[in-house]
């Protein structure tokens, strides 16, 4: 994996919404995770990377800093309980995660797996501590959540995916989702799991993944009500908090339980955590005259 650099970045300079979309689709917003209502707000000129930040990507930084993530400082981190190769302990709220010893980026699902052959996968069990480190390195930063809204929109003005409102048109499938009624799987299905970074097309904007596989870390603290009275230009979360943003939704969403795949969809976890279907790309500010 040695010489591949970090990927590529695209750009893009305004953003429309953090949304639930036209009234159709309200029925599929959560208004209590701050979906709306819509807005346009005015960004500063951004790059944003085409796609996640790869295993590949990830081994370099590694090896250039010796950075150790939080899942190895603590020895373990969590793993969908069809992925694991031992039992440990269950998670009760949600009995289909576990925490597994010795499960971080090298062994995503715990002791005897590995990375080999997925060096275009997207890092996993990696922290937002972990993804700003990487940020850092990299001479990026992470996105706002209006940044990777306006990217994952790819143009298109209050649609539901980065491709339209159409889940799978002409019946083919666009991003990497839970394929059958969570959490039992479709016979035949392909095995749960992340996928290469570009296996399905860019949006209208080229960027890659903003639907599905992991999601993405972003720089904000989440809440709720905080866009409710925030300045619309060049927004940024609140100024402190317990947990930070999440966008994008994983390989583990599915209507029938988590439908958050969409492009308004928000999510966040505490900037500690890292679980398999976690990982995060970067961004940066247009250079002045570019």
């Amino acid at each position: 994996m040695s010489g591949l650099a970090p990927p590529r970045l695209t750009r893009w300079s305004r953003f429309r919404g953090a949304c639930s979309g036209w009234a159709r689709t309200i029925r599929l917003a959560s208004p209590t995770m701050g979906e709306g209502p819509v807005r346009a707000v005015r960004l500063r000129p951004f790059l944003i990377d085409a796609t996640a930040v790869t295993n590949a990507s990830f081994a370099l930084f590694v090896e250039a800093t010796g950075h150790v993530t939080d899942a190895e400082h603590l020895g373990w981190s969590f793993v969908f309980v069809g992925e694991t190769r031992s039992g440990d302990l269950v998670v009760e709220q949600a009995p289909w995660w576990a925490a597994i010893d010795g499960a971080d980026w090298r062994q995503p699902y715990g002791p005897k797996s590995g990375i080999d052959n997925h060096g275009d996968h997207p890092v996993v069990h990696v922290s937002w501590h972990d993804a700003l480190a990487y940020a850092g390195w990299a001479g990026k930063r992470l996105p706002t959540e209006a940044e990777w809204e306006c990217a994952a929109r790819g143009g298109l003005d209050q649609q539901l995916y980065p491709w339209g409102n159409a889940l799978m048109p002409d019946g083919d499938p666009r991003c990497r989702i839970w394929d059958g009624p969570f959490p039992n799987r479709r016979a035949g299905a392909l095995p749960p799991g992340t996928g290469p970074v570009r296996e399905f097309p860019a949006n209208g904007y080229g960027v890659y993944g903003m639907a599905g596989n992991v999601w993405d870390w972003c720089a904000d603290w989440f809440d709720p009500a905080h866009h409710l009275f925030a300045s619309r230009d060049n927004p940024h979360g609140p100024a402190s908090g317990e947990r930070r943003v999440l966008r994008g939704g994983s390989h583990l969403c599915h209507p029938s339980y988590c439908n958050r795949y969409r492009v308004a969809a928000r999510s966040s976890s505490t900037p500690e955590s890292s679980t398999g279907h976690i990982g995060f790309r970067c961004a940066r500010d247009m250079p002045s005259g570019d």
